[in-house]
């Protein structure tokens, strides 16, 4: 199975701003949903709460929770206390691209096990942001997809789809 992170990520590695993203592109939103559709999403506590009720759980997608509060309870989406777990079970019900959607705690703690990474660069920096997404250390990935969008009049930031994979040593 492969492991893949779903993310979009500001110049300074920004992801969120108490609990919510810091821009609205909906261009990255339709990507979000294509590339996740059909497929096992991981996400941690906070992520999951995030979620507007009327998006939870994501739709057409099984949703896995990992988060350390004994007894938590996540309407039609199964609850893991580890990464390892949630990772177990999307394997063992047959995933064959596991998507890690977040947070910044959950893709710092499972960046070793991902292979791919579906990063949505947006061009701004958000000094006020309060999770990241970590580094991709240029040794360890190489691009193979890129793609530009500009400003527009439903896009108040330029962005780039870019595709990594890890480099295999």
């Amino acid at each position: 199975m492969e492991i893949s992170a779903v993310v979009a990520a500001s110049e300074n590695n920004a992801i969120g701003i108490k609990g919510e993203l810091p821009w609205r592109l909906p261009a990255d939103m339709e990507f979000f949903k294509n590339v996740t559709m059909g497929h096992h999403v991981l996400m941690g506590r906070k992520s999951w709460d995030a979620l507007p009720p009327k998006y939870r759980p994501l739709n057409g997608r099984v949703n896995i929770v990992i988060t350390r509060q004994k007894d938590f309870k996540a309407d039609e989406a199964v609850v893991f206390s580890t990464i390892d777990e949630g990772i177990m079970y999307a394997e063992a019900h047959g995933e064959k691209e596991l998507m890690i959607i977040g947070g910044g705690q959950i893709f710092k703690q499972a960046l070793p096990e991902i292979d791919r990474v579906y990063l949505t660069r947006v061009h701004h920096i958000f000094k006020e942001a309060d999770a990241y997404f970590p580094e991709l250390p240029a040794a360890d990935w190489h691009q193979v997809h890129k793609e530009h969008h500009p400003v527009d009049a439903k896009h108040k930031y330029s962005f780039d789809f870019l595709t990594y994979e890890r480099k295999r040593h």
